[in-house]
């Protein structure tokens, strides 16, 4: 399927040639595809195909979530119509027309939508404290009003296996709960999906994609950066497992694939109290003649 030189879309155009990037590519287009299976992300319903707004940050990850996508629905394996969307928050400094050039030279149908939530994150978070938290919410809320406006099904976002990994961290640590990101969730208004398809991604291989791609990438100048951030401790954390046990990463998350709610300690999950072991009334009776 990906072996086609000649077929194409122009997102792929100027691809590396390289027996290297080639198994990158149908690595990632691979995992990609998978979790979309593996977590049911498209509806089978019959009428009106769905339509996921696939959000655009201007970052390695969401490039290569449009990337993947366009790819599958490109080859016919992914039964759904695309809109890109960036959300403009308004950040001093941010190239504007970085990204609506570049999905205006791709042939990507899109959104550009302006929304100045950055005064409102530096008004409203304390010296010293991170925006992410009150960043994110906003971002959330004005991408469910897009998607509705658009008449979407999905709010489609760039979170990788590692985004994953690192919230189970911070919950496990900080947060006192075993959590994390689901590939596939319904907001609180029950109206829209939320699907992050690259779950089973790596962040080495967005980055590696998205550099050999030469994406014009946007860096986050408001919460990354900033220091002293836990999820970067977890990280930093994560990458120190990994350099000293390579593989560690790709076996955690496979463990996260492999729950046994009977293994943990949640009588919410599994019932502790109802749990005996069944009495045979052949085992009392055999006594009796030995």
């Amino acid at each position: 399927m990906l072996d086609e030189t000649d077929d194409i879309h122009p997102l792929f155009a100027g691809a590396p040639k390289t027996t290297e990037f080639r198994k990158l590519r149908k690595r990632i287009i691979r995992e990609t595809r998978e979790a979309v299976d593996r977590y049911g992300m498209v509806r089978r319903r019959t009428g009106d195909r769905d339509r996921w707004l696939v959000c655009l940050s201007g970052g390695k990850d969401s490039y290569t979530l449009l990337a993947a996508l366009t790819e599958l629905k490109w080859r016919g394996v992914l039964p759904v119509d695309l809109l890109a969307c960036n959300l403009d928050q308004g950040q001093p400094g941010f190239p504007a027309t970085v990204l609506p050039e570049f999905l205006a030279r791709m042939g990507v149908p899109h959104r550009i939508e302006y929304r100045d939530t950055y005064s409102i994150v530096t008004d409203k978070v304390p010296a010293g404290r991170t925006y992410c938290a009150l960043c994110s919410r906003l971002r959330r809320g004005n991408l469910y009003r897009v998607a509705r406006e658009e008449g979407c099904s999905a709010v489609v976002l760039g979170h990788h296996r590692d985004d994953i990994l690192e919230t189970f961290f911070l919950n496990l640590f900080h947060g006192g709960k075993v959590a994390t990101m689901p590939p596939k969730l319904v907001n609180d208004e029950g109206d829209l999906t939320v699907l992050r398809p690259l779950a089973h991604v790596s962040e080495a291989d967005c980055a590696r994609f998205a550099q050999a791609m030469r994406y014009p990438i946007i860096p986050c100048d408001l919460c990354g950066s900033q220091d002293g951030l836990q999820r970067q401790a977890i990280k930093a954390m994560l990458d120190d497992w990994e350099t000293r046990n390579p593989g560690r990463r790709a076996k955690m998350f496979s463990a996260l694939t492999q729950v046994r709610p009977s293994h943990l300690l949640d009588p919410a999950l599994f019932d502790f109290a109802g749990l005996a072991p069944v009495i045979h009334d052949d085992l009392s009776e055999g006594t009796s003649d030995g």
